[in-house]
């Protein structure tokens, strides 16, 4: 089987929640993981980007014990351990990669639609880029099934149409992936957070540029 490359992991990082954050004590916890994520993501260069969600990785673990029982403590625990191996890289970022599953999987246990569905978004980025079977868990099916459940919790949100948008360019349905990516394009913004809302959109404004002309034009 061809071998994506696992660099391309940095973006399973993100399914971002549009919802807000639920419940007193956990909330400041999570906006501080969600808040220094998007300073590594966008504002580091890409030199610095492994050792920064390393620390965070370590930082989320803690937040995560700390909230066992609450999904959204899973699901940025998932989000920042699959970013650290898609900065790390390599055959070596497979065991994050497991390991980041496994969480995204343990917040679908607790409430499947915690941060209106994140944890599909997430799961279902993950098993489009991670290499498939006999290296990794990687499985078209599966993604497509993941990322359209994250839709139907919330059809209008960045992260799931960016993601089935990157999905659908890389299955070369074109004009797929343009719908999609125009969509979350058209997403509310989410006032609190405006670093994640900006990268976001410079990724799909990049994906955009990628598609044949005949797939950009708007209908």
């Amino acid at each position: 089987m061809n071998l994506r490359t696992t660099a391309t992991w940095l973006m399973a990082c993100a399914s971002l929640a549009a919802a807000p954050l639920a419940g007193a004590g956990i909330d400041d916890d999570l906006r501080a993981l969600q808040r220094e994520w998007a300073e590594v993501k966008y504002r580091r260069p890409s030199s610095e980007q492994e050792k920064g969600f390393q620390a965070l990785a370590a930082r989320a673990a803690s937040v995560r014990e700390k909230y066992a029982d609450r999904a959204e403590a899973d699901i940025w625990y998932g989000i920042i351990v699959a970013s650290y191996a898609g900065a790390k890289g390599g055959l070596g970022a497979l065991s994050l990669a497991k390991d980041a599953k496994g969480a995204l999987e343990h917040a679908l246990q607790i409430d499947p639609k915690a941060l209106s569905g994140s944890a599909y978004t997430s799961l279902g980025s993950l098993y489009y880029q991670v290499p498939g079977w006999p290296i990794g868990f990687g499985d078209d099916d599966k993604a497509r099934e993941l990322l359209n459940k994250a839709l139907a919790l919330n059809p209008d949100g960045i992260d799931p149409n960016f993601f089935l948008g990157d999905f659908l360019y890389r299955q070369r349905d074109f004009d797929g992936a343009r719908k999609a990516l125009e969509r979350a394009l058209k997403s509310p913004p989410r006032p609190d957070r405006p670093l994640a809302d900006a990268g976001r959109r410079d990724e799909i404004k990049a994906l955009l540029a990628k598609l044949p002309a005949r797939a950009a034009r708007t209908d």
